[in-house]
């Protein structure tokens, strides 16, 4: 199937209320993007994730600050928090979750994705 028909059948389903979640967001996750959007000094319909390629196995994942919700984006509202998923990476991402982890050297979002068949050294990038 191409993807402009995975992208008509995504719009037509998106009103479908039995249809699970593309990604959970967990409780961590969910509090630091809203401390991320409160803390900016410029209004905000929410935050994107998105894939880029990137890294030494393809792709990377992007979180950015979404000021406007673009036509195909899908659109994940969690109390008073919007999360728009890129529909380009739509298929990579869906079955994810995000996660927020802490730790002694570290702390940042974290996604738990099961397409995922591989990651890179480092840990920055992977491949599905």
């Amino acid at each position: 199937m191409q993807l402009k028909q995975q992208l008509q059948i995504l719009k037509q389903n998106r009103n479908n209320k039995s249809m699970r979640q593309a990604i959970t967001i967990s409780e961590a996750a969910l509090e630091q993007v809203r401390a991320l959007l409160q803390k900016r000094e410029k209004p905000s319909v929410g935050i994107r994730v998105g894939l880029k390629t990137k890294g030494c196995n393809g792709l990377a994942y992007s979180i950015e600050y979404a000021d406007d919700k673009h036509a195909l984006d899908e659109c994940i509202v969690v109390d008073d928090v919007t999360i728009l998923i890129d529909p380009k990476a739509i298929m990579f991402l869906i079955g994810t979750e995000m996660d927020f982890v802490t730790d002694k050297f570290q702390s940042g979002f974290v996604f738990n994705n099961p397409n995922e068949k591989g990651r890179c050294g480092c840990g920055k990038s992977f491949h599905v």
